[in-house]
């Protein structure tokens, strides 16, 4: 039985649950109360504002690479970038999420950018992991079925790409139906949150929850998995070592290490959040786990807005292609600042020779005693 204290901390726990982002708290027949953490509201956003400068910076130099060498179109890369713009997206609603952190669940932003920061986050989420998904599978027809490959092409690989994209649209929607600013009157903030139909909010919170971990995880951490078991079989019965397989165990080396961080970086993520949803469904219902949820969910975030920064590092450390370009991209840039620098600097020394040889034209006329006019000109 609830004290009226006990009662008041849930029901505002309550109102701030939200199965995409934030802490979450068992349902209302809980008899946990969990107190928030004052040290997330100061750890968190640091923490968001590192990521948020270096993830930038890597995709951004990561989308300017592939997209301007013709030569390095092809269908693996076309999803690389789609991966760097749904990491690019990501890292955009960052700021905007440790403010809401730093004003202690205060959204200052509206209830249009509440939907929308809370959308995209969603969006990207999927498009990621199914992109990832993307390569993998491109990478077992390109190695175990060579023949079977050539069937891939750009404009194959670029409505892929479009239809990924809606797919994972179609798995925010949810989010951007429900999300509502609410004002939070124990806490004395305006807070984002995912506003569920109260007579069923436990249930649409589980419901949501399993929905990310199934076609947000399982089923493409499954496809991938069989995809790099069949390709390991069949490297190991491969006899040739030419350069056409060093290349293609080279790019099997990047897609493969950005599976590893994406597992690595999202796995705390929806472990958690499947945690919480046991404790929707009531099957959790100690406190220590819940207070150890709603403790670890923050950073758990933080790891998953880590693989946004992560991914460009990996293809620059393991692209030797990528290492190439990203070199010829920095040389040319260099080149064409000094080219400038130079041109400028040789009008200004042009310009001042005119002015040099103009002087000393009209000392040398002043001195023969005739006059420095033209003749139409006019007093």
């Amino acid at each position: 039985m609830h004290t009226s204290n006990d009662s008041m901390i849930v029901a505002t726990e309550q109102t701030l649950q939200d199965p995409y982002l934030f802490p979450t708290n068992v349902s209302s027949g809980s008899h946990c109360s969990v107190h928030l953490s004052s040290y997330q509201f100061v750890l968190i956003p640091a923490l968001y504002g590192i990521l948020f400068i270096f993830g930038l910076v890597g995709n951004s130099l990561v989308i300017a690479v592939l997209c301007r060498q013709k030569n390095l179109k092809t269908v693996a890369n076309i999803y690389i970038v789609n991966l760097a713009i749904a990491d690019l997206l990501a890292l955009v609603t960052v700021p905007f999420w440790a403010t809401y952190y730093a004003y202690g669940y205060n959204w200052l932003f509206g209830s249009v950018m509440c939907k929308l920061s809370s959308s995209v986050f969603g969006l990207t989420m999927f498009a990621s992991i199914f992109f990832i998904t993307c390569m993998s599978m491109d990478r077992y027809q390109a190695i175990v079925h060579p023949f079977q490959s050539q069937r891939r092409t750009l404009q194959r690989a670029s409505v892929t790409a479009l239809l990924v994209w809606g797919l994972a649209a179609l798995t925010s929607l949810p989010t951007f139906y429900f999300r509502e600013t609410q004002y939070v009157e124990d806490l004395d903030v305006t807070a984002c949150v995912m506003a569920f139909p109260t007579e069923k909010y436990s249930e649409w919170s589980a419901g949501t929850a399993l929905m990310k971990n199934t076609l947000g995880f399982l089923i493409p951490m499954t496809i991938i998995a069989t995809c790099y078991i069949w390709i390991r079989v069949h490297l190991m019965k491969a006899r040739g070592l030419g350069k056409n397989k060093q290349k293609r165990d080279r790019v099997l080396k990047v897609v493969a290490a950005v599976v590893v961080a994406f597992l690595i970086c999202w796995l705390p993520y929806h472990v958690l959040t499947f945690l919480d949803a046991l404790t929707w469904m009531h099957v959790i219902d100690q406190c220590w786990i819940v207070s150890a949820i709603d403790t670890a969910l923050p950073f758990g975030i933080s790891m998953g807005f880590a693989n946004s920064c992560i991914n460009p590092l990996l293809y620059y450390l393991i692209g030797n292609q990528f290492q190439d370009k990203l070199q010829h991209l920095f040389k040319l840039r260099l080149y064409q600042f000094n080219s400038n620098r130079q041109g400028f600097l040789s009008n200004k020394s042009s310009s001042n020779k005119d002015t040099d040889t103009l002087k000393d034209a009209k000392h040398g006329e002043g001195d023969s005693g005739r006059p420095q006019t033209h003749p139409l000109w006019v007093p």
